[in-house]
């Protein structure tokens, strides 16, 4: 089942691994009644995209993956259509993972609605769709599966789509599942959410090459700093973001021995496509 960020509420301190809780009570999280824990285990692993390694990225059979191999929490992009619909993509562009061209702030959801999400990953996967985030909510709750939202958007609509993000999250989220917990590389987007929904977690993103992100995290109301896996070289990283009041986790690892290096380092959750690959922590 599910388990619950040990962050996910805002007021609660964070510990340098994350404590899960048995089954129990709801709780209220910024309007949003959820469960305040399940029992899932030591170990926060996070399908990247679904299950990016074994199914087409930000699918709902990426999703449906992920679950069948034991993941318990997902991560995928969230980004607006030229209609104001929330829809998973990673890329600005249709051309990498659909059948689609060009960009993809210039399609309507109906229009992206008739293309194929899926073949290009595999002939076993062709017909798959671009879900909406609605579609993917409800996919989610009959997986049981808890999530973190990327808001992706598209140039120019950082703020516009943090708060479109939040504000579906907000009306949709099911009260079976633990708080979704957003992240973004662009601050302006998590303003946009936070200024909709600031009782849920956000998560600031590093790519590659760092850069300052205490006084970023600061400014944002983050609870959680979320970073490619290579810029932590030492367990001295993890605990600075744990002195400043944050969890910590990284991306993409699909390494097992890299993955219980970073656990052994006190790391808060690991990003992964390969479910397969980092099994034995599931």
């Amino acid at each position: 089942m599910a388990r619950r960020l040990s962050s996910a509420v805002p007021s609660r301190k964070i510990s340098a691994k994350p404590s899960y809780k048995s089954k129990s009570s709801l709780q209220t999280v910024q309007g949003i009644k959820v469960k305040k824990g399940v029992n899932a285990g030591t170990n926060f692993i996070i399908g990247h995209r679904g299950a990016a390694r074994h199914a087409p990225e930000n699918t709902l059979a990426s999703l449906k993956k992920a679950a069948a191999l034991g993941a318990s929490w997902v991560e995928f992009d969230a980004k607006l259509t030229a209609d104001g619909v929330v829809i998973l993509m990673h890329d600005d562009t249709l051309d990498r993972t659909s059948t689609g061209k060009g960009p993809v702030a210039h399609q309507t959801a109906d229009q992206l609605a008739r293309l194929d999400a899926g073949s290009w990953f595999g002939k076993n996967f062709k017909g798959e769709k671009i879900p909406t985030l609605e579609a993917v909510i409800d996919c989610l709750k009959s997986l049981d599966l808890g999530a973190n939202v990327e808001i992706k958007p598209c140039p120019g609509r950082e703020e516009e789509t943090g708060c479109a993000v939040a504000d579906t999250l907000m009306k949709q989220w099911p009260t079976s599942l633990p708080p979704p917990l957003l992240s973004s590389f662009k601050a302006q987007a998590l303003m946009g959410a936070k200024a909709v929904a600031p009782g849920l977690e956000r998560a600031y993103l590093l790519d590659r090459h760092g850069g300052e992100w205490e006084e970023t995290c600061h400014q944002l109301g983050c609870k959680g700093l979320h970073l490619w896996h290579g810029l932590v070289t030492s367990p001295s990283f993890v605990t600075k973001v744990h002195a400043a009041g944050m969890a910590a986790r990284v991306y993409t690892v699909n390494s097992l021995a890299r993955a219980r290096l970073l656990l052994d380092w006190d790391i808060d959750g690991i990003v992964t496509d390969d479910l397969l690959a980092l099994a034995p922590l599931l």
